[in-house]
């Protein structure tokens, strides 16, 4: 199964907090790690204070189902020391699952695809770059609506 990534940090050197994540994927039982986007610099959420963030998608192979590697990524972010006391607020890491395959899920502990993705340029502008075909559930191809979020809240780094 393809899937997407989306990863963020603004805490503790963001950029190392990113790659731990990424080798942290990459050496997880079931997960193969196919490409990494660019790394992206993004302010905070509604003006949230702290420092921007680093952000970055990456696309895997999975055999795993959503709800397994859902799993991994939280190991991963409490691993690196993810504390959740705001929503929106700082954090050392953060991995959201934004596609798996054309899958449409919806449950209290998960939603694909991701419902805020296509209103997040941090998150459209690096899935575009890696994947310029990929078409999302419900909403359509990347290619398209790339075109509807200000890329300018991004800037590659």
């Amino acid at each position: 199964m393809l899937a997407y990534i989306g990863l963020g940090s603004n805490l503790q050197n963001p950029r190392l907090q990113i790659e731990n994540a990424l080798r942290s994927l990459r050496d997880s039982d079931g997960i193969e790690l196919l490409m990494v986007s660019s790394l992206y610099e993004s302010k905070p959420l509604l003006d949230m204070p702290g420092p921007n963030y680093v952000n970055a998608v990456c696309k895997i192979n999975t055999n795993l189902n959503a709800i397994d590697l859902l799993e991994i990524c939280q190991f991963i972010e409490n691993n690196q020391k993810r504390v959740r006391k705001v929503k929106w607020g700082s954090r050392t890491i953060d991995l959201d699952i934004l596609l798996y395959e054309q899958q449409i899920i919806s449950s209290d502990r998960l939603s694909i695809p991701h419902p805020e993705m296509i209103d997040r340029a941090f998150v459209m502008v690096p899935l575009h770059e890696i994947d310029k075909e990929i078409n999302v559930p419900l909403l359509g191809p990347v290619k398209k609506l790339i075109d509807r979020i200000n890329k300018l809240d991004v800037k590659k780094i």
